[in-house]
Formats: structure tokens, sequence, C-alpha cells
């Protein structure tokens, strides 16, 4: 064979070189364009991405309590009181709901209808993304009187749904285990960052109560419930600081678009706004934090200005 038919054959692109991935082979393949990176950070993620499902569930109102435990054996528990995932027949797929929310990327209820008009999380994906990189996963669903039990192993479902008991509760309860196939740098969990997010969701949420208990230590479970909400946060952020006023706090409705504001000022000089969408933290901002600075210091232009707290050469203030 010449140099240049051996080129050829090794730069040969075909269709025999097209790969196509079934299901969740891709997640497992590629987990990066998932959850970001399978270091500490992607294996945290995890567990947010099941919280966020329960998160849903009370942003549209029916969920008050979520517990997160980290079990001895390092796998993670989140149980929620909310309507439990559905368990009958999804139409287009023929296979139960609960199946098909767990193992195919894209599906779930907050793409459209009225199941949630507010949601977080990867949309529909994150589910089937933890049990794809979960060694082991498994939930259990409280709704109609039942118990309802589906177990997975890599994201394949091992048998069909089984009704395991009787109920007068609804929830839904998952339990997985991250795979040391994928995070390979550590399958060990972080109390203290997830106690801080777990706290941040509290706030955000409030009259939820959100639980992380630690059964590898002895340590009493930590709870957090603020009727206050984002008012208790901005209070949180300046425990330590001397604050001018009670927090003002205000929340608006336009074209289903729900905005909650809390302003609390301190003697100090520099200002921390957090801002967040959907109980995601923008780290980065957005149009949603530029435009309330904007019209923050277009009102106290304004009343600076109608109060005379201005000379009439004096510029207008800055954002």
């Amino acid at each position: 064979m010449s140099a240049e038919e051996k080129v050829s054959k090794e730069q040969a692109y075909g269709a025999d070189q097209i790969q196509v991935l079934e299901g969740l082979e891709a997640v497992r393949k590629r987990p990066g364009m998932y959850i970001g990176t399978t270091s500490e950070r992607g294996l945290h993620h995890l567990v947010w991405e099941i919280v966020d499902n329960s998160i849903d569930e009370a942003l549209a109102g029916y969920c008050d309590k979520i517990q997160i435990i980290i079990e001895k054996d390092n796998s993670i528990t989140v149980i929620d009181n909310g309507r439990g995932i559905p368990v009958d027949i999804q139409k287009k797929t023929g296979k139960p709901a609960l199946e098909v929310i767990m193992t195919v990327l894209h599906a779930g209820g907050k793409f459209g209808g009225d199941s949630y008009k507010v949601s977080g999380g990867l949309h529909g994906v994150g589910a089937s993304v933890v049990n794809a990189l979960s060694s082991s996963l498994d939930v259990y669903v409280h709704r109609d009187g039942n118990i309802y039990y589906l177990g997975f192993e890599k994201g394949v479902p091992q048998g069909k749904i089984e009704t395991v008991g009787e109920t007068d509760i609804t929830g839904t309860k998952t339990q997985f285990k991250p795979d040391a196939e994928i995070f390979t740098e550590s399958t060990e969990f972080n109390f203290d960052l997830l106690e801080q997010r777990v706290r941040e969701l509290a706030f955000l949420n409030k009259g939820v109560t959100v639980s992380l208990e630690d059964k590898r230590t002895d340590a009493e479970p930590v709870a957090f419930h603020y009727e206050g909400g984002i008012s208790s946060y901005v209070e949180f952020i300046n425990r330590n600081r001397e604050v001018l006023h009670e927090p003002f706090y205000s929340e608006s409705e336009d074209e289903q678009i729900i905005v909650e504001v809390a302003i609390q000022y301190n003697d100090g000089f520099a200002s921390n706004i957090y801002s967040f969408a959907n109980n995601i933290h923008t780290y980065e901002g957005g149009s949603h934090e530029s435009g309330f600075k904007s019209g923050l210091t277009r009102v106290i232009n304004d009343y600076a200005r109608k109060n005379n707290m201005f000379k009439e050469s004096d510029p207008n203030l800055k954002r």
C-alpha cells in the first residue's frame, strides 16, 4: 500500500464513522455536556437536579417540605410531599410516565401546558441525567393511595413499576448513588456545600421547609424555613453589618412573570446584588439585573430632584 493510499484510508469519512448513541448512552459518554464537569461541582450538581424537581412542585403550590439525606454509603435521598411523579402510561411512548421521565432526555412537564408555569434545572433532562450517571437509582412514588417503586442501574430500568404498599400521603422519594466510573475524582459529598445551597433555596421559596441530614456523622439534621423569603435573605446577608432600615420588599406579577425584590442598605460603601431567575443564581447578571439597577437609579434621581436634594447644576447619580 502506497503512502497516499494509507493516508486516504486513515482519513476515510463515511457512514461507518457515524455513531448513533441510544437512550442515555450520550450522557454517560459525554457527561460534561450535561452537568458541566465530573469534578466535585458536577457531583453536587446531581443533587440539585433532583431537588429542583421538588422545588418546581413547591413553586406550583403542591409541596412545602423537602428532605435531603446523605446516606452512610454516600448515596443521596431526596424526599418531597408534592403530587408524586405520574405513573400512568404516557401515550406517545406507551411506557409509564415515571420510566419516561427517568430514561428519556427532554421528557417532563416543563415544556408547555399547566403543570409547571415556573421551573428551574435542566428543563426536562435533569432526572434522566442523574439516573444515567448513577450506579443505582431508586424511585418511590406516593400517589393515588399507593406506593409505586421502580429501580435503575446506570440508567437502565431493572424491571417494571411495582406497587409495594399503600399510603395516605403524596410525594416522591428518590435515592441515587453516583457512579464512580464517571466521577473518578470523588463520589463523596460535602455537607457544607450542600448546606449553603439548601439555606439559599429556603430563602428563595418562602414557606417551604428544606432540611439536610448527614447519616455519615452524629450531627443533628438542619432545617431551614423562612416566612420572610428574600427579605429574610437580605437580613442574613447583612447580619454582620449595621443596617440603616428594615428590609424593603415588593412583589409584582405581569403577564405571568413574577418579580420579587428585597432591599436593605447598610453602613458599607460596596453594593451587593444577588439576582436569581427561577431559583438559579444568575452570577453574571442579565437584563433583569441591569433593568433593576436602571429603574432604582431613575427613581432615586427623580425623588432627589423633586425634593430639591440636588442643585440644578448637579448631575444625576449614575448606576
